[in-house]
């Protein structure tokens, strides 16, 4: 997959299948708009996800990284990041439709939701799209709503479901388990004194996290699950600076410092919490990883 950033110093070479919005987590509904472009491949179209982000600096479901390795997977060709910038943000819709889609990105294909909107001031809509396609030479499909029990899915909703901790709903409306992903860093092996040794890694200050607790997860590694618990918090037992993501993987001894994993959230467990002394602490630590054994049916 191809990554350029902007839209404005890029013209394409080829006939291309668009769609175009934030994509925050690439739920399912986004899923549904993603797999209409790419099957535009067999008539000789190229994949290509515009996404335009009002605030870089807001935290999101995915960090750029999460992202582009997802729509990698997903088989788009190229994703297109543009920074919402005055030559954006004051185009107005019909020569956005003009001068981005049709000149710069070569479309004949476009695939938007019916609350898909563009160009200043929010004007754009997919009517307007449809009211241009004939003089312009594109085709478009509006695709409806994804829905989970009755109601839409949107980034919202995934963003309301993280900050309750209801990590079973936050994979049913994404279509795939929550993750944190980053480098494994020293910490103060507090865990290998208590006979439980932990990976550390701290996640990207721009990628929203779900409540400080336990949770039962699952780390990939070098090809490999494994099955643990996983704290997310400041350990106020001894004390952190930083909000850390601390796992305990099951049946595991192995020098993991340096390397990059991803940690899937399967469930919420309990709060984080303080205790009074390194053995209560040790006590409880051994009472989430039965909990986690349990859940994940392990022996």
């Amino acid at each position: 997959m191809k990554y350029i950033e902007g839209l404005m110093d890029y013209t394409m070479d080829r006939d291309t299948a668009v769609t175009l919005g934030k994509f925050d987590g690439l739920h399912r509904g986004h899923q549904q708009l993603i797999k209409r472009i790419c099957a535009q491949k067999t008539r000789g179209l190229e994949s290509v996800v515009v996404t335009v982000w009002p605030d870089p600096s807001a935290k999101a479901l995915l960090t750029k990284g999460e992202k582009k390795e997802r729509l990698r997977k997903m088989g788009v060709q190229w994703w297109m990041d543009c920074p919402f910038l005055p030559q954006i943000s004051h185009m107005e819709p019909e020569e956005f439709i003009r001068e981005i889609l049709v000149k710069r990105l070569r479309t004949k294909y476009v695939a938007v939701g019916r609350d898909f909107r563009f160009g200043y001031q929010r004007k754009g809509s997919w009517e307007l799209l449809e009211a241009m396609k004939e003089e312009l030479g594109y085709e478009l499909e509006v695709v409806e709503k994804e829905k989970y029990e009755g109601r839409e899915i949107s980034s919202t909703y995934v963003k309301t479901a993280l900050s309750e901790g209801n990590m079973e709903l936050v994979r049913e409306l994404l279509g795939y388990p929550y993750t944190v992903q980053g480098e494994v860093l020293h910490g103060r092996h507090i865990g290998r004194t208590l006979g439980m040794p932990t990976t550390n890694l701290i996640p990207s200050v721009g990628k929203l996290l779900p409540p400080n607790g336990v949770y039962a997860t699952v780390t990939h590694l070098d090809g490999k699950e494994i099955y643990g618990i996983t704290n997310i918090g400041y350990k106020p037992t001894i004390g952190e600076y930083f909000r850390g993501v601390e796992t305990y993987l099951f049946d595991f001894d192995g020098d993991l410092y340096g390397k990059n994993i991803m940690v899937e959230l399967h469930t919420f467990e309990r709060p984080e919490q303080k205790f009074d002394g390194m053995e209560a602490l040790k006590n409880q630590m051994h009472r989430d990883i039965d909990f986690g054994k349990k859940y994940f049916g392990c022996k």
